[in-house]
């Protein structure tokens, strides 16, 4: 097969598909292009199936620094484990994919998307959800395809959509959304928004599905052109009368497990009724099929659950199914952290603790993003012990990592702007308990964090996670779903928002043919839930607290002419270094002459005097209370000001003549003096007003204690007439 290409223009932009030139070993490998950004994606799969009851689908998104013309920071200089932006590109291509495979496939499936250029105008994550998608075709792979991903955006000035802008279009929007799926069913999406309202983001969501059917249509044609070769991939299937077996004999029971809002006492009851059922086979069955029987009886724990409520309205915890669990909130939970909130919902708990740092401590990101970094930091923990199990723990798992910036998008929209509170902020999500939701627990956590830290934030944020569960036409969604009902059921929706709109939502759906009125509803509901939470967390803290901890950094922000920095820092950062040494305070200076000074003492308030000081230019009359830094035989030098000195002249350094400056005055001595002259170079003259007497005069040996003759009145008389001159 030769190079195929297509090339075409949608929604203002151009793209390009081509495959058979590049990588023709792989299954299926596709290059994806807008402007000069190319993403390379392969999709490979393994000949036999894996003897598993998972499907094995890996996906990798590969950021090489050279497609962006940069250098990998660090010691080593090669890339080594994935950015952030990297695991959550790879999330998101994964998402939609996962869905889009028949059950019983177990064949394992690896797509690896390559960064090969950046031109650091065209964003390479989106493009890749098409990329991964034609590859998996091109391989005949059986996949339920063509799926295409679009990011929107709106114009600000004309309220016009956008499909796949640049960065800097993006960078302008109230909205960043995220959709992915086929021609007529959303599979996943995710956004972030400054408040849009529920309405607003419906007319993206529409606008997206109609440019998601474009780009699948697209794909079609270019799939046309390549000759594929379908894989003969056998699904398996269990035995229909082991089904009906197992569905007859466990039911009744099954249904009655699943009633206990208790987590754990509802999983031990359905766990008994499964070893009940397993009893009920023979060795012999159990050697031949356990699998099957295993899978089975997952089956039944699923139709059952979705069964209660769509036949019944009954949720296994006994809710109603726009019912929130009880909410619990506490602000300032810890002594000594800058900010702290615990907010418990259910069996979900989720700590957030705020700290508070300089604007020289925000996250450097070495990535082939054009971001360079960040000031509001958000990190999110999910120890096992959460959900009561044993497990390793080796740093944030793509999972961590996920909901971390999912936090962190629900709340930068909140978060003050550098110049009215200059501190970089990190907020750390500690899930101690977990049953559903555990991402939006630490949205309203780190919410309680931000009003108990006194970060002035524009509004407060709350989030909640919806569900679905839909068989044919029976549709029920769920209010703040339990981790039974994310697991069984057909969608995980989370919304986070303020009480004026959505600051960021996350979707992930597994039923086919999610339509648009499903999504109002859900949204609606989820409004509703959204508002009841934020009512809880207000009871608790109604607002921002006045006063930062005592334990937090002061950050006095003060303003110097750019060509006055050089006198600030010193020589070799001589002068800066002695501040904060002898204040305790932080300093931290820009380039445009901006200073930002950090204690949490009166240290700051003494460092920006002492910098004021500096910058200040000296005027006769002024006093100083100066130290001597230098000594001379015309005068002593004396620091008036770190990094300013002046001269006090030898027939000023006491009261009548003295010799040698020495016998006045050491290094180190403190002087008071007093401006008395500025040179137009600058030079300070300065007089002493604590004069001491002078000390006696010592009798020198030599030719001026020799009997004056006339030589000696002429030599005088000439020293005379010198000092006339």
């Amino acid at each position: 097969m030769g190079k195929i290409v297509e090339q075409f223009e949608l929604y203002g932009k151009c793209y390009v598909l081509e495959t058979g030139e590049l990588a023709k070993q792989a299954g299926g490998a596709v290059m994806v292009r807008q402007g000069d950004t190319m993403v390379l994606v392969t999709a490979t799969a393994s000949k036999q199936p894996k003897d598993l009851d998972f499907f094995p689908l890996t996906v990798d998104f590969e950021e090489r620094m050279y497609a962006a013309g940069k250098l990998p920071g660090g010691f080593i200089k090669r890339e080594s484990r994935p950015s952030e932006k990297a695991v959550l590109t790879a999330r998101m291509i994964d998402r939609p994919l996962r869905a889009s495979f028949a059950d019983g496939f177990r064949n394992e499936i690896q797509v690896i998307a390559t960064v090969l250029s950046a031109d650091q105008v065209h964003q390479p994550d989106v493009i890749s959800i098409m990329g991964a998608s034609s590859a998996l075709l091109a391989a005949g792979i059986p996949f339920e395809g063509p799926l295409a991903g679009v990011r929107v955006c709106r114009d600000t000035e004309t309220g016009g959509f956008l499909v796949n802008p640049s960065f800097d279009e993006a960078e302008d929007s109230d909205l960043d959304l995220v959709v992915a799926g086929s021609k007529d069913a959303v599979f996943m999406l995710e956004a972030g928004a400054k408040e849009v309202s529920e309405e607003d983001m419906l007319s993206a969501l529409m606008f997206a599905q109609e440019a998601i059917a474009a780009f699948c249509d697209v794909q079609e044609r270019f799939l046309a052109k390549i000759e594929i070769t379908p894989m003969d991939v056998p699904v398996y299937r269990a035995d229909e009368a082991l089904v009906d077996r197992v569905f007859a004999a466990g039911a009744d029971r099954m249904r009655e497990a699943l009633h206990s809002p208790d987590k754990h006492a509802r999983m031990n009851a359905v766990q008994a009724v499964k070893d009940e059922l397993l009893g009920g086979f023979s060795q012999d069955e159990l050697e031949q099929s356990g699998r099957d029987i295993k899978g089975i009886l997952k089956q039944l724990e699923k139709k059952t659950m979705r069964t209660m409520v769509l036949s019944e309205g009954e949720r296994a915890d006994g809710r109603a199914l726009d019912e929130v669990r009880p909410v619990s909130c506490v602000a300032g939970y810890l002594p000594r952290s800058h900010g702290s909130g615990l907010f418990t919902r259910g069996q979900t708990q989720v700590l957030s603790v705020l700290t508070l740092g300089m604007l020289s401590e925000w996250q450097r990101v070495d990535t082939i993003d054009v971001s360079e970094g960040k000031r509001y930091i958000h990190h999110y923990n999910f120890p096992p012990f959460s959900t009561g199990e044993v497990g390793f723990m080796r740093g944030p798992k793509r999972r961590d990592i996920g909901h971390g910036a999912l936090a962190e998008r629900a709340l930068l929209p909140v978060v003050p702007p550098e110049d009215d509170f200059p501190y970089t902020i990190r907020i750390v999500s500690e899930v101690l308990e977990s049953n559903g939701s555990s991402s939006m627990g630490s949205v309203c956590g780190s919410t309680l964090a931000l009003m108990d830290a006194g970060v002035p934030i524009s509004a407060p944020v709350s989030g909640i996670a919806m569900g679905l569960i839909k068989e044919g036409d029976d549709v029920a969604i769920l209010t703040d779903i339990q981790g039974l009902e994310d697991f069984l059921g057909d969608m995980d929706f989370k919304v986070a928002g303020t009480s004026q709109g959505i600051t960021a939502m996350q979707m992930d759906n597994k039923a086919k043919g999610l339509s648009v009125d499903i999504l109002r509803r859900a949204l609606m509901q989820a409004k509703e839930g959204r508002a009841h939470i934020l009512g809880k967390m207000l009871d608790v803290i109604a607002e921002t607290r006045e006063e930062m901890s005592c334990y937090a950094p002061r950050i006095i922000t003060i303003k110097i002419p750019a060509d006055k920095i050089r006198e600030v820092i010193g020589s070799g950062g001589k002068v800066v270094r002695g501040i904060q040494e002898e204040t305790g305070a932080q300093i931290d200076i820009q380039e445009d002459g901006t200073i930002y000074v950090a204690s949490s003492d009166l240290g700051g308030e003494e460092a920006v005097r002492r910098i004021k000081a500096i910058v200040k230019e000296p005027e006769i009359g002024e006093e100083y209370h100066g130290r001597v830094v230098s000594i001379q035989p015309f005068g002593a030098f004396i620091e008036l000001i770190p990094g300013k000195d002046g001269l006090l002249h030898i027939s000023r350094v006491a009261q009548g003549r003295v010799d040698k400056v020495e016998d006045v005055l050491d290094v180190g001595d403190a002087v008071q003096v007093k401006i008395i002259d500025i040179d137009d170079r600058g030079k300070v003259s300065l007089d002493r007003l604590d004069k001491p007497p002078a000390p006696p005069r010592r009798e020198d040996s030599g030719p001026s204690s020799r009997p004056k003759g006339d030589g000696d009145t002429r030599r005088d008389g000439n020293r005379r007439l010198r000092r006339r001159h």
